[in-house]
């Protein structure tokens, strides 16, 4: 696994599906609160006048020369949940976030926040 400062050096490289296709360009990482390890990216998709930030996670991802293959499909990222290119994760969206992907949600013991962006 990458370590959240390198993954940082990768933003607006391509973000690539298990299959190698596009999705779009990296954005931010955003870490587990917990651990403050790298667990999901945003990424730039949509058209030129209507972009908008997707999340995946980045278990089981690799970087490459020029890009970041994360291990999920392409029509998978692009329908996750979406925030506009300026804006940020509500803490009440993360747990949509999570479900998406079929992944458990754990807030912290306090209720805090599970992401961070970085």
């Amino acid at each position: 696994m990458f370590q959240a400062g390198d993954i940082r050096e990768w933003r607006g490289h391509d973000v690539v599906d298990v299959e190698g296709r596009r999705i779009g360009r990296l954005e931010s990482i955003y870490v587990d609160t917990a651990t403050d390890a790298p667990s999901f990216a945003t990424v730039t998709v949509g058209l030129p006048t209507r972009h908008r930030l997707v999340f995946v996670p980045l278990a089981g991802a690799t970087v490459g020369p020029g890009y970041l293959k994360v291990t999920y499909a392409k029509h998978l990222v692009k329908d996750a949940p979406s925030i506009d290119v300026d804006g940020v994760l509500p803490a009440e969206d993360e747990k949509a976030v999570f479900a998406h992907y079929d992944l458990a949600h754990r807030p912290g013991a306090q209720g805090e926040r599970r992401l961070a962006r970085r």
